[in-house]
């Protein structure tokens, strides 16, 4: 099974949102079936076949996440990482700033879904392949 250790070393690879899917399909390949990212540390829960499951370290000191959703602000900035613009730290604290607690990425639907602290979806994307 995949270790954290294994999918840091993807995660490298990345600099931006534009490099996302290529870091989708690696860890694919290494057995993640679903992930959750929190944004107030951005510690990551990874999941796999049978159960299996690990989780990752705090990468940076929390931040607050807002009670106010602004979903046309938080696709604006999501845009702009995707494209390149922002890096993953200023686009965390976009996402925190915008009401986004953390984002669900599942492999069979291919698809990544922002939530809100009570839950609700805020967006759901495709991944491209």
């Amino acid at each position: 099974m995949f270790t954290v250790e294994q999918i840091n070393k993807a995660h490298e690879k990345v600099k931006s949102g534009a490099d996302f899917p290529k870091y989708i399909q690696e860890i694919k390949l290494m057995g993640v079936i679903s992930f959750e990212t929190w944004v107030k540390d951005s510690h990551t829960k990874y999941f796999g076949k049978d159960d299996y499951q690990t989780s990752s370290k705090p990468q940076y000191p929390e931040l607050s996440i807002s009670d106010k959703v602004d979903t046309d602000k938080f696709i604006k900035y999501l845009r702009n990482h995707q494209q390149g613009k922002t890096d993953y730290y200023t686009f965390c604290t976009n996402c925190a700033e915008t009401g986004v607690e953390k984002w669900v990425v599942y492999f069979d639907a291919m698809t990544c879904i922002y939530f809100d602290k009570a839950g609700n979806k805020i967006l759901k994307e495709d991944i491209p392949v």
